[in-house]
């Protein structure tokens, strides 16, 4: 399982100093494709004493996407800013405990939405718009922070940011790729011949969208976590934006496989009430969206082709991907309408 209780448990017990922790249950968090994600809890303990444990796949993956010292150390130096980071307890980088590093952080106890919102939770369209308000002013606090004054002015290249993106997430593209898909491969090629001039470089997500993010059980507004930092890197800001747009469907739209309805629902701000509250809050141009969603839409057919890859190859035990490559062209075609028609 990638977790082993009997050899979790005494680890913990030894590099945190307590030995309520050498014996306990491990339960692994059924959501994601990539990193996996277990809650740790001492046997007997209350669910309160949870911890989290994140260490990447069992099987072949993208060289530096699951690197847990990076995505330790990202967390760790955002605890002290204004974005909302679990408290990290401990890295573990000796590939003999558990056959890969993994990392240990704090349990934060927050509404995870992925499909749909839980019964009885943000049932009035105001605490929508708070959520939707929440996680764009979330994302400008993370683009506001100075990499150098919290320690991460080595943590990526920006300079030529976006051109290496596109080259990178074709090169994953060209490694994973299950079929012919001339599509695919224009898109690829007209982002690579249009890469716009970054205004700002800054701490990026890389994955940063509504199920990635943990929000308060009584206050729908405050985010009180972000997760999934596997991607996090300097570079230009509006990637995470044109994501985030990405995974924004609006009120009686044909709604792609990738994409939740959750921000559909009434009270969300839709996309470009999203994008202007983001332009304000950090005071950057958006007359370029168009190709950062264009390639928010490429990269994810890009990831979603990996998964479909990692599947075939047998290293998605427990998870469903069947019509997961149904998903890419679709993807593509927004991608490219995107570029043609405008962003939101």
């Amino acid at each position: 399982m990638g977790a082993d209780p009997t050899v979790v448990g005494p680890y913990l017990a030894s590099v945190l100093g307590d030995d309520r922790w050498r014996s306990v249950t491990v339960e692994m968090v059924a959501a994601g494709m990539s990193n996996l994600t277990y809650v740790v809890t001492p046997a007997g303990g209350p669910a309160e004493d949870a911890v989290i444990l994140r260490r990447p796949p069992t099987g072949a993956v993208l060289a530096t996407a699951h690197d847990m010292a990076r995505e330790h150390r990202v967390i760790s130096a955002l605890v002290p800013t204004p974005v909302p980071v679990p408290r990290t307890l401990h890295l573990c980088e000796d590939t003999a405990v558990l056959g890969a590093p993994f990392y240990v952080m704090e349990r934060v106890v927050g509404v995870h939405v992925v499909s749909e919102l839980p019964p009885g939770y943000a049932d009035e369209p105001a605490q929508r718009r708070a959520i939707g308000e929440g996680l764009v002013d979330v994302l400008a606090d993370l683009h506001a922070v100075d990499p150098q004054e919290v320690g991460l002015g080595d943590f990526g290249r920006p300079e030529g940011f976006m051109a290496r993106q596109v080259r990178r997430w074709t090169k994953q593209w060209d490694a994973t790729r299950d079929r012919d898909r001339p599509g695919m491969d224009a898109l690829a090629a007209r982002l690579a011949e249009t890469v716009p001039q970054t205004q700002r470089d800054g701490i990026v997500h890389g994955d940063y969208r509504l199920d990635n993010c943990l929000l308060d059980p009584g206050v729908p507004g405050r985010i009180r976590a972000v997760l999934d930092w596997e991607m996090s890197t300097l570079g230009d800001p509006l990637a995470d934006l044109g994501l985030m747009l990405v995974y924004w469907p609006e009120a009686g739209e044909d709604l792609p496989a990738t994409q939740s309805s959750v921000t559909a629902l009434p009270g969300f701000p839709d996309r470009a009430a999203v994008a202007e509250r983001y332009a304000r809050r950090t005071g950057l141009d958006l007359a370029e969206l168009s190709w950062y969603v264009g390639f928010a839409y490429f990269k994810f057919a890009a990831i979603v082709a990996g998964i479909v890859a990692r599947s075939a190859a047998g290293a998605m035990a427990g998870k469903d991907t069947s019509g997961y490559a149904d998903r890419i062209d679709p993807c593509v075609e927004r991608g490219r309408a995107a570029l043609d028609d405008g962003a939101i």
